[in-house]
Protein backbone atom coordinates (compact mmCIF):
# COMPACT_ATOMS: atom_id res chain seq x y z
CA UNK A 1 0.00 0.00 0.00
CA UNK A 2 1.15 3.09 -1.13
CA UNK A 3 1.14 6.46 0.75
CA UNK A 4 1.25 9.83 -0.92
CA UNK A 5 2.93 12.73 1.27
CA UNK A 6 1.81 16.24 0.09
CA UNK A 7 4.80 18.49 1.04
CA UNK A 8 3.10 21.96 2.43
CA UNK A 9 3.71 24.71 0.41
CA UNK A 10 7.15 26.78 2.02
CA UNK A 11 6.87 30.11 0.28
CA UNK A 12 5.14 32.81 1.74
CA UNK A 13 4.52 35.55 -1.11
CA UNK A 14 2.69 35.14 -4.17
CA UNK A 15 4.75 34.40 -7.33
CA UNK A 16 4.34 35.31 -10.89
CA UNK A 17 5.07 33.02 -13.49
CA UNK A 18 6.92 35.61 -15.75
CA UNK A 19 9.06 34.81 -18.93
CA UNK A 20 11.29 38.31 -18.36
CA UNK A 21 15.05 39.07 -19.65
CA UNK A 22 17.21 39.52 -16.65
CA UNK A 23 21.10 39.69 -16.42
CA UNK A 24 22.95 38.31 -13.80
CA UNK A 25 26.94 38.79 -12.62
CA UNK A 26 28.08 36.63 -9.72
CA UNK A 27 30.55 36.38 -7.55
CA UNK A 28 33.74 35.17 -9.32
CA UNK A 29 31.73 36.48 -12.53
CA UNK A 30 34.82 39.06 -14.02
CA UNK A 31 33.13 39.27 -17.51
CA UNK A 32 29.98 40.66 -18.53
CA UNK A 33 26.65 39.99 -16.75
CA UNK A 34 25.11 36.74 -17.93
CA UNK A 35 21.92 36.81 -19.87
CA UNK A 36 19.41 34.46 -18.22
CA UNK A 37 15.29 34.56 -18.07
CA UNK A 38 12.69 34.14 -15.42
CA UNK A 39 11.10 31.32 -14.72
CA UNK A 40 9.04 33.24 -11.50
CA UNK A 41 9.26 36.14 -9.77
CA UNK A 42 8.06 36.96 -5.80
CA UNK A 43 8.57 39.54 -3.55
CA UNK A 44 11.51 37.78 -1.90
CA UNK A 45 12.89 35.60 -4.29
CA UNK A 46 13.55 34.72 -8.30
CA UNK A 47 14.05 31.38 -10.24
CA UNK A 48 15.56 32.00 -13.60
CA UNK A 49 16.80 29.46 -16.53
CA UNK A 50 20.71 30.05 -17.04
CA UNK A 51 22.37 27.78 -19.98
CA UNK A 52 25.06 26.71 -16.93
CA UNK A 53 24.70 26.06 -13.32
CA UNK A 54 25.83 28.33 -10.72
CA UNK A 55 26.83 27.14 -7.29
CA UNK A 56 24.33 27.13 -4.52
CA UNK A 57 24.95 29.78 -1.67
CA UNK A 58 26.62 31.93 -4.23
CA UNK A 59 26.26 35.93 -3.69
CA UNK A 60 24.40 37.09 -6.87
CA UNK A 61 23.18 40.49 -8.34
CA UNK A 62 20.49 40.88 -11.20
CA UNK A 63 18.67 43.21 -12.84
CA UNK A 64 15.18 43.14 -14.76
CA UNK A 65 12.30 44.74 -15.96
CA UNK A 66 8.88 44.33 -13.98
CA UNK A 67 5.93 44.77 -16.57
CA UNK A 68 3.12 47.55 -15.98
CA UNK A 69 0.73 43.96 -15.24
CA UNK A 70 3.10 43.64 -12.02
CA UNK A 71 3.35 47.29 -11.11
CA UNK A 72 0.09 47.90 -11.61
CA UNK A 73 1.98 51.70 -13.12
CA UNK A 74 4.52 51.95 -15.72
CA UNK A 75 7.31 49.52 -16.44
CA UNK A 76 10.10 49.73 -13.33
CA UNK A 77 13.68 48.45 -13.53
CA UNK A 78 15.18 46.54 -10.83
CA UNK A 79 18.75 45.81 -9.39
CA UNK A 80 18.51 42.69 -6.75
CA UNK A 81 21.20 41.23 -4.52
CA UNK A 82 20.68 37.78 -3.08
CA UNK A 83 22.38 34.23 -2.65
CA UNK A 84 21.98 31.05 -4.46
CA UNK A 85 19.76 28.61 -3.01
CA UNK A 86 18.75 26.05 -5.30
CA UNK A 87 20.06 24.85 -8.75
CA UNK A 88 18.27 22.40 -10.24
CA UNK A 89 18.84 19.16 -12.99
CA UNK A 90 18.79 20.76 -16.28
CA UNK A 91 16.18 20.52 -18.63
CA UNK A 92 16.46 18.83 -22.25
CA UNK A 93 17.14 22.20 -24.01
CA UNK A 94 20.06 22.54 -21.48
CA UNK A 95 18.43 25.02 -19.76
CA UNK A 96 19.05 25.18 -15.84
CA UNK A 97 16.63 26.07 -13.74
CA UNK A 98 18.12 28.31 -10.74
CA UNK A 99 16.26 29.67 -7.75
CA UNK A 100 17.65 32.43 -5.39
CA UNK A 101 16.79 34.75 -2.55
CA UNK A 102 16.27 38.35 -2.64
CA UNK A 103 18.06 39.77 0.26
CA UNK A 104 18.02 43.42 -1.22
CA UNK A 105 16.92 45.45 -4.30
CA UNK A 106 16.94 49.08 -5.57
CA UNK A 107 14.65 50.60 -8.17
CA UNK A 108 16.60 52.25 -10.68
CA UNK A 109 15.99 55.37 -13.03
CA UNK A 110 14.91 54.73 -16.61
CA UNK A 111 18.11 55.63 -18.77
Amino acid sequence: MAVEVQQAEKRATRRFALRLPVSVNYSGNTGAALAAQTRDVSARGICFYMDAPLTTGSEIEFTLTLPPEITLTESIRVRCRGKVVRVEPGMTDAKVPVAAVIDEYEFLAES
